[in-house]
Parts: C-alpha cells; structure tokens; sequence
C-alpha cells in the first residue's frame, strides 16, 4: 500500500506541465517579484531568521507527507496549520513597514517643492555639529507622524534656525529627544522614537541614531543626525543610514527625499561645508536620545 502510494505521488510529480502562455510568464513574474520584495523586507532583520524557520518546518512537511513518514507527518500536522497566526503576529512590524511603502508612493503626483525651511535646518544643523551639540531632526513626510508627536512637548510654532539652536542646547528641558518638523514648523520636541534593531546594524551606534533609523523604517520621513562626541552629520532614510555627511550632501538628500532639484542656496556656499572632523568614521556613534 504504501509503495502504491508512493508510486502514485510519483506519477502525479512527473506529469505534464501546463501549457506556458503569456498570461503564464506575467502571472509567474509577478510572484516572484512579491517574493523578492518579501525577502528583500526581512533580509537583516531578526524576522529573517524566523522566516528560514517557517520554511524549514513546511518543507520537512512535504518531504514527510511524500517519502511516507507518517510519524513526523502527525507531528508537524499540528504545528503547519497555525503557521499562517505565526506569520501574522511575529511578522506585524514588518507587515506593517510594507503596508506603508505602498501607501506612501505617489503614483499620480507630479513630485514635491522643496521645502522653504531647509535653509533654517542647515544654519543650525552646521552650528550644532560645529559645537559638537547632539541633535536628532526629523522631517515629515506623507505618513503623518502625529502618534510621535504626541509622545514630546507640543510647540507647534515657526521653524527657524535660533529655535532648534534653542531646543538642542547643553542642559535644556527639551535636549533630550527628536525635534518633528511638520511642513514649516516645529510641532514638538523631546519626541520618543522607536529604536531600530536590526542585527546588521554596529554596536557603535548610540539611542540617537538608532532612533533616526526606527523611525525612517516605519514612515516616511527624513532624519537628521548630528553626534554629541564628533560632530559628524548624519542622515536616514527608508530604513538606510549615511554617516559623516557636508551641508551640502544634507541639502541634495533632502531635496532628492521631496522629489525636487536643488537650488544651491547661498547660505551653503557662505558657510564651510566640509566640518574637520577629530574622530575615525569607525569610531563611536553615540549619545542618548
């Protein structure tokens, strides 16, 4: 009986394959692109390693349910059917990440203007990183940022370049934490982030940089960095960080962020760009938010 079994899931895996029509080639091609996309999202990320799991456990599913194995067959039986739960619950930030990436594209918008504050961001983003002054700026977006917001101190005031000089001074009430910045104001300070933690990430990156990166991995804004013990500038976005940046490099990252050219404001050309930096890029990212 079971050798006739065997036989029969045999024949039915050498049976003819359908026929490959045009609509085939499209429909297969677009699976895999959801499947890169799906991989592509939990590569690096603790979520990776439980995925290789899942499939681990699906496989020696089928390899039991062919080979005859009815031992571990009964076993996994219990266990295959609440695998889509698992999915669901060890996977919701994930699911979550990508939910947003879809809604935040603009499929029939014809881009952004760059935003008319960006000047007042470089001026003081170029005194605090001379000062050596921590700082974490970040920039909204499409994806409104409001439960965030509401973690600080509402201000909801003017941006300008003397107020975040202001907020980010040595020994302030609203040092610690992110300044939002919400088209051409400040809407709160001393805002609580969520931290990344993807594995990949250095141990050398402080509650600061963690956080401009969290926060890009869930919406999408932009942030802006600067450390407390080098001064070096860093910017992050969609989940990606680039360290030890110019004002200027800041300035194209910004407007490439929004969608637009860069102007080449003069405040950029009147002060230095390039900030002498004391310490190697390898060297301790840190500071608390």
């Amino acid at each position: 009986m079971k050798f006739a079994a065997y036989s029969n899931n045999a024949a039915a895996l050498l049976a003819p394959l359908p026929t490959l029509t045009p609509a085939s080639v499209v429909d297969i091609l677009v699976v895999a692109f959801l499947i890169y996309q799906a991989l592509m999202i939990v590569k690096g990320t603790r979520a990776g390693h439980i995925l290789i799991g899942i499939l681990i456990m699906v496989a020696l599913y089928v390899v039991a349910l062919y080979t005859g194995l009815e031992a571990l067959r009964s076993v996994l039986s219990y266990i295959v059917p609440y695998l889509a739960l698992a999915v669901i619950v060890l996977f919701q930030s994930e699911i979550r990440r990508t939910l947003a990436r879809l809604g935040r594209k603009r499929w029939f918008a014809r881009g952004y203007q760059r935003p008319e504050f960006t000047e007042d961001i470089l001026i003081a983003v170029r005194r605090l990183a001379a000062d050596k002054i921590g700082a974490l700026i970040v920039i909204e977006r499409d994806i409104g940022l409001r439960t965030f917001v509401e973690s600080g101190v509402r201000l909801d005031a003017q941006l300008s370049s003397d107020l975040l000089l202001a907020i980010f001074h040595p020994g302030g009430a609203l040092h610690d934490g992110a300044v939002i910045v919400q088209k051409d104001r400040i809407a709160s300070a001393a805002c609580f982030l969520p931290l990344a933690l993807t594995p990949t990430l250095s141990s050398n990156f402080g509650t600061r940089h963690r956080a401009a990166i969290g926060i890009t991995e869930e919406t999408d804004c932009l942030s802006l960095v600067v450390s407390e013990e080098t001064g070096r500038i860093s910017v992050a976005a969609f989940g990606e960080f680039t360290p030890g940046l110019s004002l200027r490099e800041v300035d194209e990252r910004i407007c490439t962020h929004f969608g637009v050219q860069r102007s080449a404001p003069h405040l950029i050309e009147e002060f230095a760009a390039d900030i002498p930096m004391e310490s190697d890029p390898a060297e301790r990212e840190g500071g608390g938010l």
